[in-house]
């Protein structure tokens, strides 16, 4: 935390002239004790009052740090298994305390929701509208959906079953509702789009780049867990076809 040279001062001067304790200071500014604490100890002064006693985990903070550097999930109940074989004996609630309060924050990832032109691109997805009972038989209610990415226009088609002929016939059917076929068509690495996925390396399902083909739209999965871009839901809009 960057601490400004207001905020230094007012922490020199709570600690030393009005005599407020450092837990005292830190809900007053709305900051954190190490906050607090480092702004005293760069101050260079003494502290009013008794020095702080040193905890069970001083000794072991180095190597807990170090762990946590090199495996940042692990949980406090192994790191506490580890330090106890190297000789601590403190309490568990106090422990797991101090690992909840050093344990490195994993670091914001910042980005763009993606905006396109009109026709680009297009998104497709199947939704599940739970079961219908045919005579003796129990098929399920699915729902084809695409959705344009720039107008959030909807094609929705039901059918009795998310295979590929239903899946492709929705495509179809949405081309000509639409009175066009978008350049880019995004799926949610659907089974009926992505065979097989490793990181960056993708098998489309030949089916389907065949009809992209004939169709001449370009078949592009979605990032995982990329929900930038895919834009807003595509259930979330009125204008349905």
């Amino acid at each position: 935390m960057v601490v400004s040279a207001e905020l230094h001062a007012q922490i020199l001067r709570y600690y030393h002239v009005e005599k407020w304790r450092r837990g005292t200071i830190a809900r007053q500014l709305g900051v954190h004790r190490d906050v607090v604490a480092r702004i005293l100890a760069q101050s260079g002064l003494l502290a009013h009052g008794a020095a702080q006693r040193p905890m069970r985990i001083d000794p072991y903070l180095p190597f807990i740090l170090k762990t946590l550097e090199a495996f940042p999930t692990l949980t406090a109940a192994r790191l506490y298994a580890m330090a106890y074989e190297r000789g601590y004996r403190g309490a568990r609630d106090h422990f797991r305390h101090m690992i909840a309060r050093h344990r490195p924050r994993p670091k914001a990832e910042a980005y763009l929701r993606l905006r396109t032109l009109p026709g680009e691109e297009a998104q497709v997805d199947w939704g599940h509208f739970g079961h219908l009972e045919i005579g003796r038989a129990r098929r399920p209610l699915m729902a084809f959906v695409m959705v344009l990415s720039y107008s959030r226009r909807v094609f929705l088609r039901f059918f009795l079953d998310a295979r590929m002929d239903a899946f492709l016939t929705g495509h179809a059917l949405a081309f000509e509702a639409f009175g066009a076929v978008p350049r880019v068509v995004l799926y949610d690495n659907l089974k009926s789009a992505v065979l097989e996925r490793q990181g960056e390396a993708i098998r489309f399902n030949p089916t389907l780049l065949a009809f992209a083909g004939h169709y001449r739209f370009d078949p592009r999965p979605v990032g995982v867990a990329r929900g930038n871009e895919k834009g807003s839901d595509p259930y979330c809009t009125s204008s349905v076809v």
